[in-house]
């Protein structure tokens, strides 16, 4: 089992950057791949940024690309979502999961552990 806290979400303006933090809570916290996903209203949830298990892969949904950097720090059970240069449109509530595919994965199906969620707000 892994229990999982996003924070970090606001409000900034359009160009601004956020750094997202997901805590995990678990002993085996470092066996797990990680992801960070976002869901706008009225849209489905969306892949956004993946890392395996030793934080040697990552993965990125194209329009975040340069933009966003995942990374996590297994001593702390943490991951991050560094978001730069963001845009209104990124607007969502962001999640971060947990998956046992240890290299990581961008599809959604395969996530067993959910945070809450934050909130990030993009202003034009």
């Amino acid at each position: 089992q892994v229990q999982l806290v996003e924070s970090g979400g606001g409000l900034v303006q359009a160009g601004g950057s956020l750094r997202l933090s997901c805590a995990a809570s678990g002993r085996t916290f470092s066996s797990y791949g990680m992801g960070w996903f976002r869901q706008a209203p009225g849209k489905e949830r969306e892949f956004v940024a993946a890392i395996s298990w030793s934080g040697g892969k990552t993965y990125y949904e194209d329009s975040v690309k340069g933009r966003f950097t995942i990374s996590r720090d297994n001593y702390k059970n943490t991951v991050y979502l560094q978001m730069n240069s963001l845009k209104p449109e990124e607007t969502a509530v962001y999640y971060c999961a947990a998956t046992t595919v240890a290299a990581g994965t961008r599809w959604v199906g395969n996530y067993d552990y959910w945070g809450q969620g934050t909130q990030v707000t993009v202003s034009s």
